[in-house]
């Protein structure tokens, strides 16, 4: 017993940078743990996209429409960006164990939920739990990188961790399609039960804990209950246009508590940042903001989380509209989606992992350059897309699409959490990953919307259902092209220099400081 409880004590130490880092290696505990991390954080942006190919199926069983369905997915994404500001104050108040192993109790519970639901609402249900679960793990991983690596070694790192947030969601809707057409869209979750019940069980064997906690450290609720009815409301003011006209209060009410509530969470935030930094000049102690919005005075931060939130935006409502062009339209299964859309998956993996190694060689700005402007031009390629286009035509653009995003997205992350104060990267990566999340879960529904809106405008004026939806979809993605277009405006403007961001320049930065 005395052995057994020596060895759960060893097992809760906080790791110290020097005990993760040696010669240029990771040790193995650290390596062990950052692995439980990657993965956990792999399974949950898993998760995310991987109904895409099962939502025909859902909306079928539920007699659903698709902007009711596609809820499965948006909620999903929002729930994680509103969980995302909270990880400031929870890994404040508690440790690495304690967090990673209360999120995969909350994640096996919603994957239950969602496997055994028995109408739409439970599902949903499912979903927000699971988005509960994982919502707080990229931003974990992302402060446990920063905090082991040294800073000539972040972008390597950056990248392949970042397999975990950009390449999981890609081959998410192709396990989905073919576990729909194998054993139906229940199957999936029957997996996630088992895939969460064993991260779980990793996690409390073999995690280890990252840097510090403060027992005392509070949390604003009311903030997280702002941002709640701020971008919910939003949300659902959004996809109840479908069913309701604009001047219906479903709709124009629901926009209004939304946009309230973002003015009002915003308004809060800076007033508490503002005490926060005029308490720390005082001597004090005092509350951080949830979200301090302070760090977007840095520009190059500013930037970058403008970039990456476009490409959220663009990319993954391009996930969620595809299938329904591959399986409703052209009458393939879902199994066969699912398989178009794979290539992509492997050309995001190879351009994460390259990209990292990148920015740390050239800088972000020729990496993110690239990356953008490939992402561009796969959009618009996909965008050509007609009644009898050759099917595989969709998985290229796919591929080069997710090229793009796999060396555009890292990158550019990694290049503005660098431009910040190291006291800040915590709130940084809170507040860019807040901003992705949001974005990405409002792209699908706006997209969507706007894809039935030029349908049910082509069908008035004489076009066939399956014409008229595929001229739909035809502009929605020339309208991701368009905000893809944006992104390489911003790259090419607003990252200044070749050598920005890059390990370098940032030495060359502290060394200008130290100078001062």
């Amino acid at each position: 017993m005395r052995h057994m409880a020596i060895r759960l004590e060893s097992s809760k130490r906080t790791l110290t940078r020097g005990e993760s880092y040696v010669d240029g290696h990771l040790t193995h505990t650290a390596f062990v743990s950052l692995a439980i991390l990657t993965f956990i954080t792999f399974v949950g942006n898993f998760t995310q996209l991987q109904l895409s190919a099962a939502l025909p199926s859902i909306v079928d069983e539920f007699r659903i429409n698709v902007t009711t369905g596609q809820w499965l997915t948006s909620v999903f994404q929002l729930v994680m960006g509103v969980m995302v500001p909270l990880t400031a104050f929870l890994t404040r108040r508690f440790s690495t164990r304690q967090i990673v192993i209360t999120s995969m109790i909350v994640f096996t519970l919603g994957s239950v939920c969602a496997w055994l639901a028995p109408t739409f609402l439970v599902l949903l249900a499912g979903r927000v739990l699971q988005a509960v679960g994982t919502g707080v793990m990229w931003p974990v991983l992302q402060i446990t990188v920063f905090s082991i690596f040294p800073l000539s070694r972040r972008g390597g790192a950056m990248g392949m961790v970042g397999i975990a947030m950009s390449v999981a969601p890609a081959i998410g809707p192709t396990l989905g399609g073919l576990q729909t057409d194998a054993n139906g869209w229940r199957s999936i979750f029957l997996t996630l039960t088992v895939i969460g019940a064993l991260s779980l069980a990793a996690a409390v064997l073999w995690l280890h804990d990252f840097g510090e906690n403060d027992a005392t450290a509070r949390a604003d609720f009311f903030s997280v209950a702002l941002s709640v009815f701020g971008f919910g409301g939003l949300m659902f003011g959004f996809t109840n246009i479908e069913n309701y006209p604009f001047t219906h209060p479903m709709v124009w009410a629901s926009m209004l508590v939304g946009v309230v509530g973002i003015i009002w969470f915003v308004a809060r935030q800076v007033r508490h940042a503002r005490r926060y930094r005029e308490g720390v000049a005082r001597g004090e102690k005092p509350e951080p903001a949830l979200l301090d919005l302070g760090v977007l005075r840095n520009r190059s931060f500013t930037v970058g989380t403008i970039t990456a939130s476009l490409a959220f935006f663009a990319f993954s409502s391009i996930l969620v509209i595809m299938p329904l062009y591959i399986q409703n339209d052209r009458g393939y299964s879902a199994t066969m989606s699912g398989l178009i859309m794979l290539p992509g998956a492997i050309g995001q993996c190879i351009s994460q992992l390259f990209g990292g190694k990148a920015l740390d060689r050239f800088g972000a700005r020729p990496v993110a350059l690239f990356g953008a402007i490939t992402l561009t031009v796969g959009t618009i390629g996909m965008s050509l897309i007609a009644a009898d286009t050759w099917i595989w035509w969709v998985s290229i653009c796919q591929f080069v699409r997710q090229i793009g995003m796999g060396s555009l997205l890292m990158p550019i992350t990694t290049w503005s959490l660098n431009c910040l104060e190291p006291s800040g990267i915590s709130a940084g990566s809170s507040v860019t990953n807040t901003a992705r999340q949001v974005a990405g879960a409002m792209g699908a529904p706006i997209l969507v919307i706007l894809m039935e809106t030029f349908t049910a405008m082509y069908h008035a004026g004489g076009m066939s259902a399956t014409l008229a939806n595929i001229a739909g979809i035809q502009w929605a993605l020339r309208i991701s092209a368009f905000l893809c277009f944006v992104m390489v405006l911003l790259v090419a403007f607003g990252v200044r220099g070749n050598g920005a961001g890059s390990a370098h320049e940032a030495a060359a930065r502290a060394m200008r400081r130290l100078r001062r």
